[in-house]
């Protein structure tokens, strides 16, 4: 079955094509971090706009380096939740004229899922059950999957994500945006025991999240060293607060593993590029019976690969839609069986 998929959720527009779920035959990816580096972070209205101007324009690349032609699409996948709403409906509407010009199915992904599913591209042999570490500039989340379309949320973040908050520090550091990819690069240079930054905890729900009050003691910490005329290392700031993150999510991670008993261990997103947590927790599941699965750098971010192949699993599960296909700013993962 061969899917065309879009992804349009945030600031990067893609398009791709997938074949039974796992054979990626194009993977095409057109970012916007330039024009949002200009301010410091995604500005919503500037990212529709650039998503309704190359939308066209990489789905024709998709289908010439998958070398097929519309007449060959069985159905059209695409992220419809959650995300920024008008950045989705771009890409649903799109979606949908597309699927009803095919006559073909129209199948909606959640975004968390796709993410998830990326590992499936990067590792032939993974099939669920298995625990899954989601983390992204929007997203903390701890999910049990327990069939390619049947998820269980165990834990998340109370506030800001892991994305977020390193974001945030980055810009408090004079980092541009987006942040972790140099918060990561500094903390190589840096000393991760220099700053003791703290690592909230949720009483009465132990694999919950809460990174706001450590984001603000970053902020915190340099804002009251300018505010002194003090100089700051910033890579030893840089590398005290990942350590922090990293602790965080790993412990979190390992212990739902040793609650629920899953031996597998899955982790997506945006964040799971990071080398430090990518470090950690190959560390943590080096030990007798674990397995980690860990999707490449370049399926870490946005992508439509990773919606192809969600995609499938969803259409296979008889998850369509049709013309009343809508988006969605918030939907939990959870909330479609």
């Amino acid at each position: 079955m061969k899917i065309l998929a879009f992804e349009s959720s945030c600031d990067e527009t893609a398009a791709a094509v997938v074949v039974d779920g796992r054979d990626v035959k194009s993977n095409i990816v057109s970012s916007q971090i330039a024009i949002h580096r200009l301010y410091g972070g995604v500005v919503p209205e500037i990212a529709s706009r650039k998503h309704a101007e190359v939308i066209s324009a990489i789905t024709k690349e998709a289908l010439e380096t998958a070398g097929c032609g519309f007449k060959d699409i069985d159905a059209v996948a695409v992220t419809y939740a959650p995300g920024l709403i008008g950045a989705l409906l771009v890409g649903v509407n799109f979606a949908k004229g597309l699927a009803m010009s095919l006559d073909v199915p129209l199948v909606p992904v959640h975004h968390l899922r796709s993410h998830i599913a990326a590992n499936y591209i990067a590792h032939k042999e993974l099939e669920p059950p298995f625990l899954c570490l989601v983390a992204s500039g929007g997203h903390s989340h701890i999910v049990e999957v327990r069939s390619h379309t049947d998820f269980c949320v165990l834990g998340r973040t109370r506030d800001d994500a892991a994305g977020e908050a390193f974001d945030k520090a980055a810009r408090s550091l004079g980092f541009p945006y987006p942040g972790g990819v140099f918060i990561d690069k500094a903390a190589h240079e840096g000393n991760a025991a220099a700053v003791v930054f703290p690592r909230p905890k949720v009483d009465g729900s132990p694999f919950d999240f809460s990174f706001s009050g450590l984001k603000t003691a970053v902020i915190n910490y340099v804002h009251n060293a300018e505010q002194k005329g003090m100089e700051i290392n910033k890579n030893d700031v840089a590398a005290s607060f990942q350590q922090a993150v990293v602790d965080m999510l790993a412990a979190r991670l390992m212990l739902a593993a040793e609650r629920t008993g899953y031996k597998k261990i899955a982790v997506a997103g945006g964040v799971a590029a990071n080398s430090g947590l990518r470090e950690r927790l190959g560390a943590d599941c080096a030990q007798p019976g674990y397995s980690l699965y860990m999707p490449p750098l370049s399926l870490c971010g946005d992508n439509g690969a990773m919606v192809g192949c969600q995609g499938y699993y969803e259409y296979l599960a008889g998850n369509t839609a049709g013309l009343e296909l809508n988006a969605c700013a918030n939907m939990e993962i959870d909330s479609l069986k």
